[in-house]
């Protein structure tokens, strides 16, 4: 089948590799309709991978068709739409069978616990995709998700959802997120959802801001972004700020953004080893700290319910649609954040 692979810092090619197949009786093939690439694809991208092996096809969001099931596999068969969430759970220790599949007991690093990040689990940036215990890893899409706002419902959504429950926005709240690329602009949404009363959005990239406003977001304009927030909250800094970047200055911003005795909920993926964390601007200003990864299995049983009642509008934050086989172009566009991009889908037929 044609696939992109990885093959090094700023080098991702299209081309011929092994068809996916049934290895195990749990496993389920499917065929990739629409894939995404996710902004933590390019901590990848750009030379900071989770795995030293290269050739892998990377890539965690995708939405198809299943194709082949093995023997044990009872809640699928072939024909089904599904959805294939990022996490993957290893369906046996308790934090699986609850849905969390992030803490997942049998994982031993990242490669265990997502597609694309590996040859361990090969990614969804190809025409079919080999999904281990199916039953628990593939989620039935139900009639009117498109495959659009499915596949944002992979990552991008679950991700901002769990970001801003764990920020726990409470009804008339300011909300500020850090960050307005896909994850960034559903957790705007999802904020709204909860009931904050303002979202206030920071990014370096003014496409990105403007675009942010037609979501009812109010952008931070200015170099100065923490004294502009000050002058937005009226001196008082926002209730709860949600971090979706993963860098060291966003996550500083944050922490001193955040008003007193406010929270901090970080979502955005970081590789930093030794981050200055100041303790005692935390513990001055008695703030909440959270970060983590989304389990998508335990999230998007909401997110579907409010996708399917329009509460969300996940397909609101792609902004290109390209062939699979300009997947090397693509990722050169999203690196580039230039042309307005925001979400990617690569479509696996082109």
């Amino acid at each position: 089948m044609k696939a992109l692979t990885y093959q090094g810092r700023h080098d991702i090619r299209y081309g011929d590799v092994p068809d996916p197949a049934v290895t195990s009786p749990t496993d389920a093939v499917i065929q990739v309709t629409a894939a995404g690439i996710c902004g933590s694809d390019l901590h990848i991208y750009r030379g900071n991978p989770f795995s030293p092996e290269l050739g892998y096809t990377p890539g965690h969001e995708c939405v198809g068709v299943v194709v082949d099931t093995g023997d044990q596999v009872t809640r699928f068969k072939a024909g089904d739409r599904v959805l294939v969430p990022a996490s993957v759970g290893c369906t046996r220790c308790r934090a699986c069978a609850a849905g969390l599949t992030a803490r997942c007991e049998r994982a031993k690093s990242m490669t265990d616990l997502c597609y694309g990040v590996s040859p361990q689990l090969p990614g969804s940036q190809g025409q079919a995709l080999a999904v281990p215990y199916a039953d628990v890893n593939l989620v039935h899409l139900p009639e009117g998700i498109s495959d659009e706002a499915a596949v944002v419902l992979t990552d991008n959504a679950p991700t901002a959802w769990y970001g801003c429950r764990r920020a726990r926005i409470q009804p008339g709240e300011t909300v500020l997120v850090i960050g307005l690329g896909p994850v960034g602009l559903m957790a705007a949404q999802s904020a709204f959802a909860m009931g904050a009363a303002r979202v206030l959005g920071a990014d370096l990239v003014a496409e990105r801001r403007a675009f942010a406003t037609t979501l009812g977001v109010e952008p931070v304009e200015g170099e100065d972004a923490r004294t502009v927030i000050r002058e937005m909250t009226a001196g008082r800094g926002p209730d709860a700020v949600v971090e979706a970047v993963g860098s060291d200055a966003t996550i500083e911003l944050a922490l001193k953004a955040v008003r007193q005795a406010g929270r901090v909920s970080v979502i955005g993926v970081s590789q930093t080893k030794d981050f200055p964390f100041h303790m005692g601007l935390a513990q001055v200003k008695e703030l909440e700290f959270a970060i983590g990864l989304c389990s998508v299995h335990y999230e998007l049983p909401a997110l579907l319910a409010l996708t399917q009642a329009g509460r969300l509008i996940p397909e609101v934050v792609v902004s290109h649609r390209l062939a699979l086989s300009e997947g090397p172009a693509a990722y050169e566009l999203f690196n580039s954040r230039a042309d307005g991009v925001r979400k990617i889908l690569l479509d696996p037929a082109r």
